[in-house]
């Protein structure tokens, strides 16, 4: 669940490539027990989800039974999110409050997302 004490905090990319047995799947399932994802990228998940015409509620079952945890929104991580706004940057609204909420929770962020790089605060899948 841990890595040095810190939660791991998934991005929607990371758990829907482990939803989906992805690429970095492996990967995703050592760190998702326990995990936390932020409401936003639940939403964008849900989406996603819905979108292809999965069974969101299957899949929100086997999260469950992980016992990853939805965090809130909160105001700073809304705030937070807006300065992290760049234009050009390509990062979007959810990424910027996956972001936000990791620094507040001192998360180590997994992401399937090669744009937004790596180093010890956020972990890439593949």
């Amino acid at each position: 669940m841990t890595k040095s004490n810190r939660v791991f905090l998934f991005d929607a990319s990371a758990i829907l490539a482990f939803l989906y047995n992805e690429n970095g799947a492996d990967f995703i399932e050592d760190r998702l027990p326990g995990g936390v994802v932020s409401a936003a990228n639940w939403s964008e998940l849900a989406q996603k989800v819905l979108q292809a015409g999965a069974d969101w509620l299957q899949y929100t079952s086997i999260l469950a039974a992980l016992n990853v945890r939805v965090e809130p929104v909160t105001i700073f991580d809304a705030e937070l999110a807006a300065v992290l706004w760049k234009a050009g940057n390509g990062l979007s609204l959810g990424d910027r409050l996956c972001l936000a909420t990791a620094q507040r929770l001192n998360a180590i962020v997994v992401t399937a997302d090669t744009a937004w790089g790596s180093s010890a605060d956020i972990e890439q899948i593949r």
